[in-house]
């Protein structure tokens, strides 16, 4: 313990100069715009960021990027109180008593409490972040190439379990994922899979392309497929929090602040399941339970502390496994990649540091925030009144160039344009996209680590049942996907009738 503490002591330090600062500040702004602009999801704030902070030392590319993944999912609580539009998914929850309370001529509290709650909820994501990454990377160097097979065919089923109503289309999409990993040359002979003679195809399919078309070019074409309403912004109050409202509620941040860290952790979830989760169970232990979705105070800090906490909760199974607790953190590991570091068991052996180098980094986004939340929000709120029309072909230019300018190839901005399409037309018949995204990240490391434990085991299948852990994540996926086809199996059918 002692130890973590002088570690994070000397990554706050290191993060403490002027340019560092000035880049955690600039960062977590463009982050809070991102999230406030409805259809400018968290994933593609951190698609496009990664494209444009490719030439930058990884410390840097990596603290703009964690501070504009905390400011996106804060900033879509101000269009979900003041229009009653999520700028993220994570903010759904937050529209029931925000803009309840913003129609009520208490704005300005609604966002006080949104800004609390959310700082509160980062900070105790943090705590465990710093507390369990350790413990839980010294458990996962147990781990061979038998678990780590299950645990990414694990985290693949269980985003298209938690995703979406359908988990057949959930493992759909990321099976179709896992199948896009494998276009390329294979890893052990360099043999062409899937190319059908093109040249561009033998090199695989580029993440970061595949990650800004599905996340960014398929916002953009559902953006535009929605009409926009003219944007009316009511005066509001001060947004300087009530004491009242946070010692009061200290049970409901502190129960929202675990959830929301458990949800995190958990691959695939993601933050909006962690808020409305946060927000039920608020509303069952709430003694006002007659005021939710009319203008609670406790529904909506529950809601903000939730879906923040989810943020370092979700960083903890990318640090420790490699897996990805949501789809945001899944584009933060690519990013990782990109820059050199390697997530995974090995990370607190040859790099304990970056741990504490990620919670200090968070700890400058809460600042950031905080800062922006009390200070800058009348200012930026303004940017809700900033047309469609203009946002649109700047975040398209943003995509085409951000996918050229990973490896200087054209190909790559057809891979970007081809997901997009692809995206926006599976989001249209309802599958997700978080397994798809997980499929693409964790292909490789399933199949690698499938072939090296094939070869441990002279291509015996026993040891991936026969050892503990393998077995015991082997037997969570089959009762995983036996529980969701009985479901299916048990759920009504309504028949329309024949015409």
């Amino acid at each position: 313990m002692f130890e973590g503490l002088i570690l994070f002591g000397e990554s706050i330090v290191r993060f403490s100069t002027p340019e560092a600062i000035a880049y955690a500040l600039l960062a977590s702004l463009v982050g809070v715009i991102m999230g406030a602009l409805p259809g400018l999801t968290a994933t593609m704030a951190l698609a496009l960021m990664t494209t444009l902070t490719l030439k930058l030392p990884p410390s840097q590319a990596l603290l703009i990027l964690i501070c504009t993944y905390v400011g996106s999912i804060y900033g879509g609580s101000r269009s979900a109180i003041l229009l009653n539009i999520p700028g993220t998914p994570a903010s759904a929850a937050s529209c029931l008593d925000g803009y309840a309370l913003a129609r009520q001529g208490m704005a300005g509290r609604a966002m006080g409490i949104a800004t609390t709650g959310s700082v509160m909820g980062t900070l105790i994501g943090m705590f465990f972040l710093a507390t369990f990454t350790p413990v839980l990377g010294g458990l996962a160097l147990k781990f061979g190439a038998y678990e780590f097979f299950w645990l990414a065919f694990f985290g693949v089923i269980i985003a298209g379990t938690l995703t979406g109503d359908d988990p057949l289309k959930g493992w759909i999409a990321g099976i179709a994922g896992l199948f896009v990993a494998t276009i390329g040359q294979e890893p052990q002979y360099g043999f062409e899979r899937f190319a059908f003679g093109v040249r561009d195809l033998a090199g695989g399919i580029q993440l970061v392309p595949a990650l800004v078309g599905a996340f960014g070019f398929a916002e953009l074409l559902t953006a535009m497929r929605q009409r926009q309403l003219p944007v009316k912004i009511s005066a509001f109050d001060t947004v300087i929090p009530k004491l009242r409202d946070v010692t009061q509620y200290w049970r409901t941040i502190l129960r929202s602040g675990l959830i929301g860290t458990g949800v995190g952790i958990v691959p695939g979830v993601g933050e909006d399941v962690a808020a409305w989760s946060s927000y039920a169970a608020a509303k069952r232990a709430s003694k006002e339970k007659e005021k939710y979705g009319k203008g609670s105070v406790e529904g909506l800090m529950a809601a903000e502390t939730g879906d923040n906490a989810c943020v370092p909760g979700a960083m903890i199974p990318v640090l420790t496994l490699a897996i990805p607790g949501s789809a945001p953190a899944a584009v933060l590991m690519a990013a990782m990649i990109i820059h050199g570091i390697k997530p995974g068991p090995l990370i607190m052996v040859e790099n304990p540091q970056f741990v504490y180098d990620v919670v200090a980094m968070m700890l400058f986004a809460t600042i950031g925030i905080l800062i922006y939340g009390l200070v800058l929000t009348k200012a930026l709120v303004q940017v809700l009144r900033v047309p469609q029309h203009l946002i649109v072909p700047i975040i398209l230019v943003l995509c085409a160039v951000g996918s050229f300018a990973i490896a200087g190839r054209l190909f790559d901005v057809y891979v970007m344009l081809a997901f997009g399409v692809i995206g926006f037309f599976l989001r249209h018949f309802g599958y997700p996209m978080a397994p798809l995204v997980l499929g693409i990240v964790l292909g490789d490391l399933m199949e690698k680590n499938l072939r090296r434990a094939l070869i441990l085991s002279d291509g015996s299948l026993a040891p991936f049942f026969t050892r503990p852990i393998a077995g015991t994540v082997a037997a969570m996926i089959f009762a995983t996907i036996a529980w969701k086809l009985w479901s299916l199996y048990r759920r009504p059918v309504h028949r329309k009738a024949a015409v």
